[in-house]
């Protein structure tokens, strides 16, 4: 990926009253900061000032305060935050609400794929979470123990998280499409005590069971005691006495109000896992004082929250995402709107039924969501009504320009930004962002997030301008994992061991010459065709802008002389036909494109490509496919009839 030509012309600017309005022009104006450029500046020179002003910002209470915010000395990859403080976020994201105009309003939207519809206010919320809270008590679980979060995105996923964070324990959100092998691996690393279920879920109009898949991953996990279930269907369901209770008789008879404990500042409050390419998932640990103070700041300065907003964000509790909705979103006394179930069931408008329904102020959606609604046209955007949306965020993978451009134009009707938002679980939200303050060219950032001091390098770790290079962050913050779970070495050797104190994301960025940001894939995604590097959302941008094209995947597979060859699987519009000779046209294609050493090998044509429920393509899944190997963790996979296609294909 020697270099780099994303091109693109501004297409979006901000108005003044955008501006004056906007959290982060208040928060600069607070501190007497004239410009981006200078308060990224100052944010990242001048850690204790910045971090300082954030938790002051966000109106953190502590029980005790900290005496110093941050603290380097066990050294940069172990940084220490908030030091000596005593908080428990939960107080900040429920309790302090209590007796102000926050409490009546709405916390929680809520509607089901059948079409049912719930609302929590923050003072409902805080009384639905101090009932499990005590029940919880009751049982026997305290402070330190690791609780599983096994639930579909219903209200009581969030009184769970909560809950379990109000009384000390550990959280460790589980995604609700798991199964049994992939639940109890997790389960079983973090030596849970017990986990919060439901009886199942809707999706697509079918039961999906979700105790029966909890009891098989239970029975491999000696550590759990207990499994709180949720009446969510009325399903009939398999019972083990004495380890197995009801949801509404746990809350029954308890009291309204709960005593939040009152945890270190640098307490373990979650333990959320990511999948890698190979080896058992990692098990990311975030602190009371860091992953929430992050999403809220993230909101806050990229996505501007205000208490008046209503945000729908599309993912599940199990994905860094859905923690981030919840934690963020309280902090700032919004609104979050859930929704269970499928975004193309009973019909391809339901996502835009939700947003007219809800009265949604600020929408995030993946790239590959776009593509898959794009099949549809935009037919089924034009009958609701959007208007109340002011921001689009994104993220999850790199664009291509055809489909920002359609969420651009026909959704936001070329008056609404598309906020980019790229980091990662470990970083508790974004490394780059958008923001209210600066122009947009299609799929790209302003740049980093404040507070966060990244940079692109080369393979020496030398800055680099107008050129692709490695993402990295050379100095710590607030949000940063505080290490893998019982894996000390991994954690250092996976993101601290390539340069000395400089933190190696694994993406490749790029940035141009207006100082805008791309994020263009995964680094370890690269293909390396006859000693030329290219990612794999270069080839699939010129794919998605032929016409017959819909959605793209491409990978590479061993190859002789070349060393890698580039293979392409297409998903088609509606109409068109595959061929030989389409496939002909698109590898030309590309060849012109990007220079004939990058012409594909192999074009074929499926109906679906292996995604996650957040919908990230998975390509070292369709790489496994191609060449008949192993796929490795499939735990995240939301398709697995997908992988079958691809093998068809062939």
């Amino acid at each position: 990926m020697e270099r780099f030509d994303f091109g693109g012309e501004v297409v979006w600017k901000p108005s003044p009253d955008c501006i004056r309005r906007s959290r982060l022009k208040r928060f600069m104006d607070r501190h007497g900061i004239a410009s981006v450029a200078e308060l990224m500046r100052r944010s990242t020179d001048d850690l204790e000032w910045f971090w300082n002003a954030v938790v002051e910002d966000l109106n953190i209470e502590f029980y005790q305060p900290y005496v110093k915010v941050l603290d380097t000395t066990p050294g940069i990859p172990w940084t220490r935050w908030c030091v000596g403080g005593k908080m428990n976020i939960v107080h900040n994201c429920l309790d302090k609400w209590v007796g102000t105009a926050t409490e009546n309003r709405l916390a929680i939207r809520w509607e089901g794929e059948a079409g049912g519809t719930r609302l929590l206010t923050y003072g409902e919320l805080y009384r639905e979470v101090n009932l499990l809270a005590n029940g919880l008590r009751e049982l026997g679980i305290k402070k330190g123990d690791v609780i599983g979060l096994f639930m579909p995105m219903v209200p009581e996923n969030a009184v769970g998280l909560f809950a379990i964070v109000k009384i000390g324990a550990i959280v460790l959100p589980l995604f609700s499409g798991y199964g049994a092998d992939a639940l109890s691996t997790r389960l079983a690393d973090a030596e849970a005590r017990a986990v919060l279920i439901a009886d199942g879920f809707y999706r697509r109009g079918q039961i999906v069971p979700m105790k029966s898949v909890a009891d098989n991953a239970i029975a491999r996990v000696p550590s759990i005691r207990y499994a709180v279930v949720l009446r969510q269907l009325g399903l009939e369901i398999p019972w083990t006495a004495g380890r197995d209770h009801w949801w509404h008789e746990v809350t029954e008879g308890q009291m309204q109000h709960a005593q939040t404990e009152r945890t270190e500042a640098e307490d373990p409050l979650m333990i959320i896992y990511t999948s890698g390419t190979t080896g058992k998932p990692k098990g990311v640990v975030h602190a009371h004082c860091g992953f929430p103070v992050k999403a809220a700041q993230d909101m806050a300065h990229g996505l501007d929250v205000q208490d008046t907003d209503t945000l729908y964000w599309v993912t599940d509790m199990g994905w860094m995402m859905g923690p981030w909705e919840v934690f963020g979103t309280t902090l700032l006394g919004a609104t979050m709107l859930f929704y269970d179930g499928a975004l193309d069931y009973p019909g391809p408008d339901r996502l835009w039924s939700l947003v007219e329904r809800h009265r949604v102020t600020i929408l995030g959606v993946s790239p590959t969501l776009v593509r898959a609604l794009m099949r549809h046209g935009d037919k089924p955007v034009y009958p609701h009504d959007s208007s109340t949306l002011r921001i689009l965020g994104s993220t999850g993978e790199p664009w291509n320009p055809q489909p920002w451009r359609w969420l651009f134009e026909e959704v936001g009707k070329k008056r609404l930004p598309i906020i980019n938002y790229s980091g990662g679980t470990e970083i508790s939200g974004g490394i780059v962002m958008g923001n209210l303050l600066t122009p947009i060219k299609p799929c790209s950032f302003a740049g980093p997030v404040p507070g966060m001091a990244a940079d692109v390098v080369d393979d020496q770790g030398r800055s680099v301008r107008n050129q692709v290079g490695e993402l990295v962050v050379r100095q710590p913050w607030i949000g940063m994992a505080r290490g893998f779970w019982k894996d000390r070495e991994r954690y250092l050797e996976t993101y601290w061991s390539r340069f000395p104190d400089v933190w190696v994301h694994g993406d490749w960025a790029a940035i141009d010459q207006d100082g805008l940001w791309y994020i263009l894939g995964r680094s370890d995604d690269t293909l390396k065709v006859a000693g030329k590097r290219v990612g794999p959302a270069e080839i699939e941008s010129v794919l998605v802008g032929h016409p017959a094209v819909n959605e793209a995947a491409a990978i590479g597979v061993p190859d002789a002389v070349k060393g890698e060859a580039v293979v392409c699987f297409c998903i088609l519009k509606p109409g068109e036909k595959p061929g030989i000779s389409l496939a002909d046209e698109l590898k030309e294609k590309v060849g012109q494109s990007l220079g004939k050493p990058l012409k594909p090998e192999v074009v074929r044509f499926v109906s679906d490509l292996p995604k996650t429920r957040n919908a990230k393509v998975m390509r070292r899944v369709i790489r496994a496919a191609y060449l008949n190997q192993e796929p490795g963790d499939l735990s995240a996979l939301e398709n697995p009839q997908s992988i079958e296609e691809i093998r068809k294909a062939l």
